[in-house]
């Protein structure tokens, strides 16, 4: 178990994503400054928001169990207080516990890294196959241009709700999965569904892709 700052968002991070911030609010201000200048390795937690809004004082009021550890790799003033930061997502973790009384303007949890387990190796391999080919099967249906799906099993599976342009609900199924199969499974029956949508009725969902996310 380990206690890290927190960031709540509207959104979902997975393990070797990039998330940008613009970072405005006091109390993610101070979380840099102590991110940046008190610790060893800049790492908080990304947790996706269950219940309220990202901005404001007592905006947050429920938060998801699993959520992804990340690392600053990039932060700069950009004018007006406003900070411009740069991170990337390392380890899914489980939220245990917030801590009261920890002395800071931002959350704090007690969280526990979460191993990634495979699952059925054998499943895996011939899932990730399939994954891959409905992946590439969705693209065409859209007219998108296919990108380079990653080899790694894991990684596929991490990156089918940024390829779908998932809403939080369905990413967060996809980060808390109890392994790489059942990842991967989900991932698949995800791929199939929004397929069949944008064959029959027209619909892709937009992107929820943006330059950053607001705090």
């Amino acid at each position: 178990m380990a206690r890290v700052p927190l960031f709540p968002l509207g959104t979902v991070l997975v393990p070797g994503a990039t998330l940008p911030l613009q970072v405005f609010e006091p109390r993610y201000i101070e979380m840099l400054s102590d991110l940046v200048n008190a610790m060893d390795v800049p790492e908080f937690g990304v947790v996706a928001i269950r219940l309220g809004h990202e901005v404001g004082a007592d905006s947050v009021r429920d938060l998801h169990e699993v959520g992804c550890l990340a690392r600053v790799i990039h932060a700069a003033p950009v004018g007006d207080g406003c900070y411009f930061v740069l991170s990337t997502g390392l380890h899914r973790f489980h939220l245990d516990a917030l801590v009261h009384g920890a002395g800071t303007a931002y959350l704090t949890g007690e969280v526990t890294v979460l191993e990634e387990r495979a699952g059925d190796v054998e499943e895996v391999a011939g899932l990730a196959q399939r994954l891959r080919s409905a992946l590439g099967a969705y693209a065409r249906t859209v007219g998108a241009e296919a990108p380079d799906w990653p080899t790694d099993a894991v990684d596929l599976s991490h990156a089918v709700g940024a390829a779908l342009g998932l809403d939080l609900g369905d990413r967060q199924r996809l980060l808390a999965a109890a392994d790489t199969e059942t990842r991967l499974r989900l991932g698949l029956r995800l791929v199939q569904r929004e397929r069949q949508l944008a064959a029959t009725l027209g619909v892709v969902p937009p992107s929820p892709e943006h330059a950053y996310n607001p705090n």
